[in-house]
């Protein structure tokens, strides 16, 4: 049994969305339990509101405090040690949870987690994961926000922590690596990227070599590492681009009666175009490197939204990312060892 505690504060939409979404959720699978964390008053509102008082699978953890999503990481931190989002990541401490999920401010999120629940060791910094359809499937990628400004080593430390991540919850046992870069060849990018690309070809990880934006879609690896400045603006921009043709034909199917009339006869394959791009069915990025799995959802997230960010969270706990990457952080760090001793010698 999965327990996952659950940030009901955070978020645009708070409670009126966080909570549907986990009730949904225990009505899919039956081995996990939620801890809803958050104001009670609200919490007991809602699960009146579906007749979900007495639910089995269900505990409250009352939080007197909740993060705005305009307020500071640093005002978080240290005003606010009894928010709902806090007390969610506390319990990933103490062990009664196994995982936690929240829609808050990424900021505080990412300051919190990384206070309370600290690095694992051979990790200098968080990266935040998320995942992208391409036209087999999905593909991971990694950072999309937490780091704008990297060193080949943190960039290493991406790729274990990634690889790791699709190596547990895709069940591959030697995940493909790329290195986001504007060319294939060796010669194209900066000396970080350079660098990068010799640390990987150096590592134990299965390094593919040097990708390009398009490589995402087309599935050509099944993780891509970068720094978070160019992560992030990857994946904005891919959500931009979804929303934007999702509308552009939307328009074009509504411009005349006949229009309107192929638009119901495409009706099945419009659902389908629509289904496989929504961005819905990829809401929740992973905080990899820190000692407990924590899921960050997107902060405007609908209940179908942040019900996929709470899968991702269950899929996490269960495949047991954390010990994996425990150990694959050991086999590189000894054969970073090992090559340092043959040089010296």
């Amino acid at each position: 049994m999965v327990t996952v505690a659950i940030d009901v504060m955070g978020g645009d939409h708070g409670p009126r969305v966080t909570i549907p979404a986990a009730l949904a959720l225990l009505k899919e699978v039956s081995n996990v339990k939620v801890i809803l964390v958050g104001l009670s008053e609200a919490i007991d509102a809602q699960l009146r509101l579906h007749k979900a008082q007495n639910h089995p699978r269900i505990s409250i953890q009352h939080a007197s405090e909740v993060v705005f999503m305009d307020e500071s990481p640093q005002s978080a931190l240290k005003n606010k040690k009894d928010s709902s989002m806090r007390v969610a990541i506390n319990l990933v401490k103490s062990g009664d949870a196994d995982a936690c999920v929240s829609a808050g401010n990424t900021g505080a999120l990412m300051a919190t987690a990384r206070f309370v629940l600290k690095t694992l060791d051979g990790i200098d910094r968080p990266a935040i994961a998320g995942i992208l359809p391409n036209k087999n499937g999905i593909t991971y990628m990694l950072d999309l926000g937490a780091n704008a400004d990297c060193t080949p080593e943190h960039l290493l430390q991406f790729a274990i922590m990634g690889s790791v991540l699709v190596s547990c919850v895709e069940d591959k046992a030697r995940p493909t690596v790329g290195l986001l870069n504007i060319g294939s060849e060796d010669i194209k990018g900066n000396e970080v990227v350079k660098q990068t690309a010799e640390l990987l070809r150096n590592s134990h990880l299965n390094f593919y070599g040097n990708v390009e934006g398009d490589d995402i879609y087309k599935g050509t690896t099944d993780l891509v590492v970068c720094d978070g400045f160019v992560g992030n603006v990857a994946l904005k921009t891919s959500e931009g681009l979804a929303h934007l043709m999702g509308g552009f034909l939307g328009q074009e199917f509504k411009r005349n009666i006949f229009t309107k009339l192929m638009a119901l006869v495409s009706m099945p394959v419009l659902k389908a175009f629509k289904k496989r791009l929504d961005p819905r069915r990829y809401n929740g990025a992973s905080f990899l490197g820190l000692r407990g799995i924590v899921v960050k959802s997107h902060g405007g997230a609908d209940m179908v939204a942040f019900k996929h960010a709470i899968i991702k969270a269950v899929e996490e706990a269960q495949s047991g990312v954390l010990s994996h990457m425990l150990e694959q952080l050991a086999i590189e760090h000894a054969q970073s060892n090992g090559a340092a001793s043959v040089n010296s010698d």
